[in-house]
């Protein structure tokens, strides 16, 4: 079920003409506070607003996709893709979020047409719901992170990178079930670090480490919409034994801190979750060496501006 680079390229000739190409911009040294070249992948300006509809629609284009749709769980930003990619090719689509998603979100949701419901306090309580609809129905199942159609289309994030920035040393990128992190993770192997991190409130990777195997923890904090999930992803879990180099929980007052110094300084309105890779390197968690050139992903932004005044 692990995907491989090969996956990937197939995904990027799949997808294309469906997702955007997003900009790639360099940072000077000092910005942020960070004593070191950056350039940072703006993923926010993808259809919809966040990485999620390169994997939707490289499974939506792979799988039949039956009368009655494709169904998902979502925190908000899966969901507001899938919505995207079935106004695309034509079908319907139903949504399940926990009763704790942003209601600028499901309101997206609602407007631009799609059947949400609202259940659990987490999204594994969603993902339950979604999984018991898609059986009624004969629908799609869509995971918004564990399927390996959908790691192989994040990880066209990664080839787009390379492709604009091919000297980068280290990547950070952003984890909650590990798709995004585990499709950077798969098309670079080891020629490039990659960094997964995790907001305090759900380090699903770290615990998963630290026990030696996925393991169950309980979800919260300011990034809980888009990282919360309560278990890192099976595929991911592979992916990261091998190809993740390291793992970094950052505060949820550093996420916040980073989000402010984005819009501050370039006037990029990133969701918290989004902010969590700077804030590993604003909040000291990643220091690079010498002459180390990282690449920062941000994957989202889907928030609501006015926070940021």
């Amino acid at each position: 079920m692990v995907p491989a680079p090969g996956d990937i390229e197939a995904a990027a000739d799949r997808i294309r003409g469906h997702v955007r190409r997003t900009p790639l911009i360099e940072v000077a040294r000092g910005t942020f506070g960070v004593d070191a070249p950056l350039v940072l992948k703006l993923e926010l300006l993808q259809h919809t607003g966040s990485f999620k509809p390169r994997g939707l629609f490289n499974r939506a284009l792979i799988r039949p996709v039956p009368a009655a749709g494709m169904v998902i769980a979502s925190g908000g930003n899966a969901g507001l893709a899938l919505l995207h990619v079935g106004r695309q090719l034509g079908h319907p689509v139903e949504v399940f979020v926990p009763r704790t998603a942003p209601e600028a979100k499901v309101a997206r949701l609602r407007q631009y047409g799609a059947r949400v419901h609202q259940v659990g306090a987490a999204f594994a309580d969603a993902a339950v719901a979604a999984e018991r609809g898609a059986a009624e129905s004969g629908a799609l199942l869509m995971h918004a992170y564990d399927q390996p159609e959908i790691i192989a289309g994040q990880g066209t994030v990664a080839l787009e990178l390379e492709q604009q920035c091919p000297d980068v040393d280290t990547v950070l990128v952003a984890c909650g079930g590990g798709g995004l992190a585990g499709g950077i993770a798969t098309w670079y192997g080891r020629r490039v670090r990659v960094v997964a991190v995790e907001a305090e409130g759900s380090p699903t990777l770290a615990a998963a480490r630290a026990a030696g195997e996925r393991v169950t923890i309980g979800v919260s904090g300011v990034a809980a919409d888009a990282l919360g999930a309560s278990r890192i992803g099976a595929i991911a879990w592979e992916i990261a034994r091998h190809a993740i180099d390291d793992v970094v929980v950052v505060p949820g007052q550093a996420i916040l801190d980073a989000r402010q110094r984005l819009w501050n300084e370039l006037r990029i309105c990133a969701e918290p979750g989004a902010a969590a890779p700077l804030a590993a390197l604003t909040g000291g968690g990643y220091v690079p060496g010498p002459g180390e050139r990282v690449a920062v992903i941000v994957c989202g932004g889907n928030s609501d501006p006015a926070t940021l005044a």
